[in-house]
């Protein structure tokens, strides 16, 4: 018990790279002892989870656009997944936030299959494979914060063993010029949705010089689904205390709320100053909204 409540912390205590790390450790872990269950190579559920090239199959599995961006089953490809993404979602981070990562995984992920079913149902050559291909992996969400974060900060260099230092631009380059060049082998599917993401992360990171977050919706979307899901205060207790902050009943009471009022208010606009209006919770906008009313 001890080992999973430190795991629980190092995953509540973990940065956002961190976190995306553990799911797929998860993900991979438990596809594996399925498998060993099963005493065969189980690959009924990794086909449960992977996006298929099948439009007909997606239909009934419209999770897996999802899914399919933890799943791996083999060890090297979740081992350098989770390597890339480590490295240069470090260096994502001195730039941008945690928020923007997420978005930019998940998004870089959808763009990548989205861009797979398009090809192998569009491109003559692939159509024969239909209907019995599928992608797995995390390498398109990977790709696209490798490219996001190459092209917001192309001259940001690394050190690269037996080669020295080199900037991010030329690694992201390499790695796109190798998916295109493979695209002939075993593993095209695969190959299209790494570039399915790595189109999303130029997008993103080109936009995002313009002055425009195209992950916003996306985010304010995850943000909405979350509070609803949140368990919401009973309206009884809220308002009771509502009322009675309200309604001081002496004159000392009455400055130290006003007093508290004002530190609020002081609080809220340093943060709009320094992050935006945006960068407020639902909460800080009402309370801005009350006191301007007031004033």
């Amino acid at each position: 018990m001890a080992f999973i409540d430190e795991i629980k912390k190092m995953y509540q205590n973990g940065s956002i790279i961190i976190r995306l790390i553990f799911v797929n450790v998860a993900v991979f872990v438990l596809v594996g002892i399925l498998g060993l269950l099963s005493l065969v190579v189980d690959f009924e559920t990794v086909r449960w989870l992977a996006v298929p090239a099948d439009l007909k199959v997606l239909l009934y599995r419209p999770w897996t656009i999802i899914s399919y961006m933890f799943l791996h089953y083999d060890f090297m490809h979740i081992l350098f997944n989770m390597l890339w993404l480590f490295w240069f979602g470090k260096i994502f981070l001195e730039f941008l936030s945690s928020k923007q990562l997420l978005n930019v995984y998940l998004l870089g992920g959808i763009s990548g299959a989205i861009l797979y079913i398009l090809a192998f149902n569009t491109i003559p050559a692939f159509k024969p494979m239909v209907p019995g291909s599928v992608a797995l992996g995390a390498s398109a969400s990977v790709y696209a914060i490798v490219v996001a974060i190459s092209a917001f900060a192309p001259n940001y260099s690394i050190n690269l063993m037996f080669i020295g230092r080199v900037k991010i631009k030329y690694v992201a380059i390499f790695v796109i010029a190798l998916d295109v060049l493979s695209i002939a082998g075993s593993n095209a599917g695969g190959h299209i949705a790494h570039l399915g993401g790595a189109m999303f992360g130029y997008l993103f990171a080109v936009q995002f010089k313009k002055g425009s977050d195209i992950t916003k919706l996306f985010s304010d979307f995850i943000d909405g689904l979350a509070e609803w899901f949140q368990k919401k205060p009973k309206m009884k207790v809220t308002e009771n205390k509502y009322k009675a902050r309200q309604k001081p009943s002496t004159d000392r009471e009455y400055n130290q709320q006003k007093a508290g009022d004002q530190s609020e208010m002081d609080r809220i606009l340093g943060k709009i100053s320094e992050s935006g209006y945006d960068s407020l919770t639902k909460k800080e906008k009402e309370t801005l909204f009350k006191y301007s009313k007031k004033k």
